[in-house]
């Protein structure tokens, strides 16, 4: 039984667009009592073909709407603003301020056996050079082989998502053939989007290639460092674009049937 006194303040999490509703998925099942906060940046997906001033304005943006709820910590469920802006909003906050990097690749390490370790993302994620950072700090043996994917995010927040779709098929197995190539026996999803790419990034790929979640790591690792809330927890979800289309295809990231009713928020605004 968790000792700690309850701390009913709600969890902030942000995304460009959905994909970081794959780390709410992770939370609900982790913790299931706790409130959250999730803003989905519609109007300006993706962030990851953007220059890096303007995605830290953009994820200044997206906190400060954020921090007008009580929070006690903030997940930054996008890969591009984990890796250009994390260390900046960190210092900005005076809460936790949790990204996807650190513990996707804290379990890549642990995964890999050949020592070859891949990652795709966004075009500013891998610019950014955050995970070859991190991985090269910690352990200078490992081999990391890396790839931008930029037409994966657009085709999963249109649905372009299922194992047969010739299109994302047909996308994925471009990308992808450098790192298969490589022969890597790891490969992190560098982007919270990506996970509902796992059927067919792992039918090309094949059974011997482990994937990691970098958006699951994510709330893996805040569910270690905060009071948890004593219940009964609730989601509200809001985005700065299309609530309904929002509300329409929430339920495939969250793999729930679910009525999100998202809010619309003028983000210019913050």
């Amino acid at each position: 039984m968790d000792k700690r006194a309850p701390d009913n303040r709600s969890i902030g999490v942000f995304d460009s667009g959905m994909g970081g509703l794959t780390a709410v998925r992770r939370l609900h099942a982790l913790m299931p009592k706790e409130n959250i906060i999730y803003f989905g940046d519609t109007s300006r997906v993706p962030y990851g073909t953007r220059g890096r001033d303007t995605i830290v304005k953009y994820a200044r943006q997206d906190v400060a709407f954020l921090r007008q709820f009580d929070l006690k910590a903030i997940v930054i469920a996008c890969n591009t603003v984990s890796s250009v802006a994390l260390d900046l909003l960190a210092e900005e906050n005076n809460i936790p301020i949790i990204g996807t990097v650190e513990p996707a690749c804290r379990r890549a390490m642990t995964m890999t056996k050949n020592g070859r370790v891949g990652v795709i993302g966004t075009a500013a994620t891998m610019r950014s050079g955050a995970y070859e950072k991190y991985l090269h700090k910690k352990d200078g043996t490992l081999r990391l082989f890396t790839q931008a994917c930029p037409l994966f995010v657009p085709l999963v927040e249109n649905g372009r998502v299922h194992r047969g779709d010739i299109v994302i098929e047909t996308v994925a197995a471009e990308y992808l053939a450098p790192l298969k190539e490589a022969g890597v026996d790891t490969l992190i999803l560098g982007c919270t989007h990506y996970p509902l790419l796992e059927e067919v990034i792992s039918d090309y790929m094949g059974p011997d290639v482990t994937l990691i979640d970098s958006g699951a790591e994510a709330a893996n690792l805040a569910s270690t460092q905060f009071n948890p809330n004593d219940g009964p927890g609730g989601t509200r979800y809001y985005v700065s674009d299309d609530p309904v289309g929002f509300d329409r295809l929430a339920g495939l990231f969250l793999q729930e049937d679910v009525e999100t009713n998202a809010g619309l928020v003028d983000i210019s605004r913050f």
